[in-house]
């Protein structure tokens, strides 16, 4: 393995075109799910210049299409856009979902005879390190820091000069395998008309400095700090460019440091294994390195729509188990059920828990009362442990 190497990732903002579109998807899902927990939704937005369409199947309780309209305004309020080319109370909205083939139904629906399959094919990937406290890869996890912290700053009316639309880059230095420091930072907001480059930069630089450990960044020479490049950046979100669902999903998961299975999570209930399976794999990965077993792990699963059990089970500790990697594989589906039900039910997952997760990522992020990110909990620990 290469110990020693220059490695970057990348964030994008709420407001941001594409997790604009995301948010939106995330709180349809959440909406059905809210009605009827066995809900099947699978939504895809597209934004551009105050227009919103969503598309797609659903199964389950009939919702009218001016409520989710209406909801759909709320969602790019609650982001802040109220702008001439992107603003909540005149954008033209369309809804077009319709009702989920019946033939994939027969094929993820529990039976006399089965149980409830996957809702598609493919692999799904999860992954955790000791770069940070929330076993996260550091680049990444510090560039959703930057961007989570404006946005709070920005709504609450503390930095009214920055605008919902923004981008973190930031470029860390690994010796001996561990993050030492950061060479590079990239930032580009949204902001107000007439503001300087050099003034954005300084409205910036306390949210970076902020948000990544001192130790990391001391060393940052101020020719390495890079806001708003292009040197304006006024026109953003949807008006700027346009917008689609599940096109961040690298910064979604692991910034690059981790495989990603190529199936996108916002918009999707928990039947479609893209996004429930990926959030066991995440589980499983962030449990083995918090009982010790690893210091790094990737784990890949993979399934067959209208099939329950997963077809395979990889770990790739990249040298740091201080177990054998092929029993940990043969341990985990004896303390954890991968079927979509068994994910489904020991994460939580039929929760109306989505719309929080459609920006700053979906792993790294703190379990909470309301049943939010319960695949962050180290409560398999302890079984892992007495496993071996």
């Amino acid at each position: 393995m290469k110990r020693s190497y220059l490695f970057t990732s990348e964030s994008v903002s709420e407001g941001h075109p594409d997790k604009v579109c995301d948010r939106i998807s995330d709180m349809v899902v959440d909406s059905y799910l809210t009605q009827d927990p066995l809900s099947r939704v699978a939504c895809e937005t597209l934004t551009t210049t105050n227009r919103v369409v969503l598309a797609g199947e659903v199964r389950g309780p009939s919702i009218a299409k001016d409520e989710i309209i209406s909801r759909v305004r709320d969602c790019i309020k609650d982001i802040g856009y109220e702008q001439e080319g992107f603003h909540w109370k005149n954008s033209n909205i369309e809804c077009h979902l319709h009702e989920q083939s019946s033939d994939i139904a027969m094929g993820v629906d529990a039976g006399s005879n089965k149980d409830e399959g996957a809702g598609d094919q493919g692999i799904m990937f999860g992954y955790a390190c000791r770069d940070t406290e929330e076993l996260m890869p550091a680049p990444i996890h510090y560039s959703h820091q930057i961007l989570l912290k404006m946005a709070a700053s920005r709504k609450s009316g503390k930095s009214d000069e920055l605008e919902p639309d923004s981008k973190s880059q930031i470029t860390m230095l690994y010796e001996n395998g561990k993050p030492s420091k950061v060479t590079s930072v990239v930032v580009s907001t949204q902001h107000k008309e007439g503001l300087k480059p050099e003034e954005i930069k300084e409205v910036v630089k306390p949210f970076v400095y902020d948000s990544i450990p001192g130790e990391l960044i001391s060393e940052l020479k101020d020719d390495d700090f890079y806001v708003n490049p292009t040197g304006n950046f006024v026109i953003g979100g949807p008006d700027g460019d346009s917008g689609l669902t599940g096109r961040k999903i690298i910064v979604d998961t692991y910034g690059g440091a981790a495989p990603h299975g190529g199936g996108a999570f916002s918009g999707k209930d928990p039947s479609k294994v893209d996004r429930s399976a990926a959030y066991a794999a995440r589980y499983l990965a962030k449990n083995i390195v918090s009982a010790g077993l690893s210091d790094e792990c990737t784990i890949q699963l993979s399934y067959a729509i209208g099939i329950s059990k997963p077809l395979s089970i990889y770990i790739n500790t990249n040298g740091t188990n201080k177990v054998d990697e092929q029993k940990i594989e043969k341990v985990l589906p004896e303390l954890f059920d991968l079927s979509p039900r068994g994910i489904r039910e020991h994460l939580k997952l039929s929760n109306p828990i989505y719309e929080p997760t459609a920006a700053y990522g979906h792993f790294g992020r703190m379990p909470d009362d309301n049943g939010h990110f319960t695949w962050e909990q180290t409560d398999l620990v302890e079984e892992l442990k007495k496993a071996f």
